[in-house]
């Protein structure tokens, strides 16, 4: 498409107004959006003012895929026209909405909250991905949200909880086993929280009785302690089973963060442990060794070399050891995550230093443990 200048634009923008044909308002549409977007110069805010009536009208006039170009082309606007960006946020199509509800910084709290009391999940889903989120919005989703909502803001470091917030969480989490997991591993999960989902988790509480500010019970510290303890490694049997599956998943794909990460919640450990081998090219009983070190150098080497993502490195170490992660061994870990090269981690996983170690690691004990799986 050709460019056209702002003077032939605004011209233009009269004749908008009154009926015209489906193919120039498309036209007209995208001139707008390039007016907008290559303004960087100009005075934004009465550049979108003046646009803005014209806009409304153009929407009811052109196809949906005109409206979700448009949609994205507004969501990244520091200063977009308001009528219409709000008009776009609370359409009822989620490929139209979702852009602007998932970046735009012109919406207003209030209206961010209207549209997540009021709007569908995928809607509500893009809000609760937002790189910063308030306390009260964040009970608004809570409270209209279902739990693909519920699970994407524990998931978001960028929403921040309130203590009704995590009251209603952990309502939600005496009926979900992988909320429990979720807000148990969110890094800023008070700790008092943290040991009351646990010991609910492990049967000695009723949902119920949970709140936010509540004391914990004088047995939460051995509670946390029974349901974070590492799981048994698993027997031959075991990974003979998983091993065909894990294969398959690699081989079309799917063997991803999202999988692994599942695999590390649920505490599916012939799974994990063979995913993260087929992944880094180690031998299982590498894996082994790196996931009961208990330094999380080996194990963070290893998930980079499976090229995960620094949220599952994170999950698959918060569920390996018998306690939970404190402040300064997670900032330890991703700096080492951060600073390590893949090559460099696939070479040592497979070749290096951690093959070495694992294979000098204390022979008679390694040999009784996998004497005890066969």
């Amino acid at each position: 498409m050709m460019a056209n200048s702002p003077a032939d634009i605004l011209v233009e923008l009269e004749d908008a107004v009154a009926s015209c044909p489906l193919d120039r308002c498309a036209r007209i549409l995208a001139g707008i959006v390039q007016l907008l977007t290559g303004s960087r110069h100009r005075r934004q805010e009465l550049l979108a003012n003046v646009v803005d009536g014209v806009l409304l009208r153009l929407t009811d006039r052109v196809d949906t895929s005109a409206l979700i170009q448009l949609s994205t082309a507004l969501a990244e606007l520091n200063v977009a026209p308001p009528k219409t960006l709000l008009r776009l946020a609370a359409h009822h199509d989620p490929e139209v909405a979702c852009p602007i509800l998932l970046k735009s910084q012109t919406l207003s709290r209030v209206d961010l909250e209207t549209i997540a009391a009021s709007g569908g999940e995928r809607q509500q889903c893009a809000i609760a991905g937002r790189e910063r989120i308030a306390p009260p919005l964040t009970e608004a989703l809570i409270k209209g949200g279902g739990r693909a909502v519920h699970l994407a803001l524990i998931g978001n470091p960028g929403a921040k909880l309130s203590q009704a917030a995590y009251s209603a969480l952990i309502a939600r989490a005496g009926q979900d086993d992988e909320i429990t997991k979720a807000l148990a591993l969110r890094p800023d999960t008070p700790e008092l929280i943290v040991r009351k989902l646990l010991s609910a988790s492990n049967g000695q509480e009723r949902p119920a009785k949970l709140n936010a500010s509540s004391t914990p019970p004088h047995n939460a510290t051995s509670s946390a302690t029974a349901i974070l303890a590492p799981p048994k490694l698993p027997c031959q049997a075991a990974y003979a089973s998983a091993r065909p599956e894990i294969v398959a998943l690699n081989r079309v794909g799917k063997l991803n963060d999202s999988t692994v990460n599942r695999f590390a919640i649920r505490g599916e450990t012939a799974n994990l442990f063979t995913a993260l081998s087929v992944l880094s090219g180690a031998p299982l009983d590498i894996i082994e060794h790196v996931m009961a070190d208990e330094d999380c150098e080996g194990l963070v080497m290893a998930c980079r070399a499976s090229r995960l993502n620094w949220q599952t490195t994170l999950a698959i170490l918060s569920n390996r050891s018998g306690r939970r992660l404190s402040f300064a061994e997670r900032e330890r870990a991703q700096r080492i995550f951060d600073t390590l090269l893949l090559s460099t981690s696939q070479w040592t996983v497979r070749w290096g230093e951690i093959t070495a170690n694992a294979k000098t690691n204390d022979r008679a004990h390694r040999s009784a443990r996998l004497g005890d799986k066969q």
